[in-house]
């Protein structure tokens, strides 16, 4: 077999800026809705009791992706990262594997990218505040991303106080507390999903929330009442309906199909975004394998263009 490149963790963020990031996941969104890129569901493998693996796969543009990806909650007590993974780049044309690249990294651009997309296309046109609730890597990629579109100053509130502080510091922004971030116009929870952060008494009119931590069944960053009482987006509906902030009220019976829009949609002007400067907008993100395949794409013409340094190896 032909030797493949081999991209670590700080070659992936070297490679790509927050702004880039940004571009490439909307153009992925919009190639995903146009359908020129696929992507099947999203496959999850239980490791009860301490986590999962996930299988996603998406082709497009000429390379076909599988990332494989962890989510085990304890790993602290171990000194490992909640997400580790790869993701396997090959060629959509004959097969060829091209790249082996770290997905903690990807999975963090790409995560933060979309929030800023999702702030962009469904916040107020007036909106410049961010709150930031959950300081750990994908919330500091939100916070890098958001500040990228020129969204800001924001107030950074985690539980642990220097997170929030180190973050708030690289920005220019300030630490606070959770009621603090929730009071800001683009408001980006990325908790571990395990209890609401955001409650039905937070909401008021002209919030944008985007809710990222609730990237599996069982979690949830906000009150059910709370968001029944927004008007919904999503990323993709099958993963937001099962495994995403909108499970609870969709299981309940509170929340139905035709009453979520899909972001893609909105960017493709198949939908509308933001009805009126007083709605309450929410955008579930639970993370899609075309996002990934945006990154991977960015990535390979980095490389192509001498901008970033990797290995190669012969499997």
């Amino acid at each position: 077999m032909a030797e493949i490149t081999v991209f670590d963790h700080d070659a992936v963020l070297a490679a790509i800026s927050p702004a880039d990031a940004v571009d490439a996941v909307r153009d992925a969104f919009v190639q995903h809705a146009s359908g020129d890129w696929t992507m099947p569901p999203k496959v999850y493998l239980e490791a009860r009791p301490n986590g999962d693996f996930r299988a996603m796969p998406a082709k497009g543009g000429g390379l076909a992706i599988l990332k494989w990806i962890t989510s085990f909650p304890g790993n602290q007590r171990f000194g490992l990262p909640v997400v580790m993974g790869v993701v396997c780049v090959s060629s959509a044309e004959n097969g060829e594997p091209l790249a082996l690249v770290d997905a903690r990294a990807v999975t963090a651009l790409r995560t933060g990218a979309v929030a800023a997309i999702a702030a962009q296309e469904l916040a107020r046109e007036d909106s410049r505040t961010v709150g930031i609730v959950g300081c750990g890597l994908h919330g500091s990629w939100a916070a890098r991303c958001l500040a990228a579109v020129e969204y800001g100053p924001g107030v950074c509130s985690d539980p642990d106080p220097d997170a929030a502080g180190a973050l708030a510091g690289e920005l220019g922004w300030e630490a606070g507390s959770r009621e603090d971030a929730l009071a800001c116009d683009v408001v980006t929870c990325v908790t571990p999903g395990h209890e609401p952060v955001v409650r039905t008494g937070d909401l008021r009119p002209g919030l944008h929330l985007n809710m990222l931590g609730a990237d599996g069944p069982g979690k949830a960053e906000a009150e059910t009442e709370a968001v029944v009482r927004c008007r919904l987006f999503c990323d993709e509906w099958t993963q937001a309906s099962h495994g995403g902030e909108l499970t609870g009220a969709v299981e309940a019976g509170l929340v139905t199909r035709e009453e979520v829009t899909e972001l893609g949609a909105v960017l493709t002007g198949a939908a509308p975004g933001r009805r009126s400067e007083a709605e309450v907008t929410l955008f579930d993100s639970t993370g899609l394998a075309i996002q990934d395949l945006a990154i991977c794409h960015a990535l390979m013409r980095a490389h192509r263009q001498g901008a970033v340094d990797a290995r190669s190896v012969r499997l």
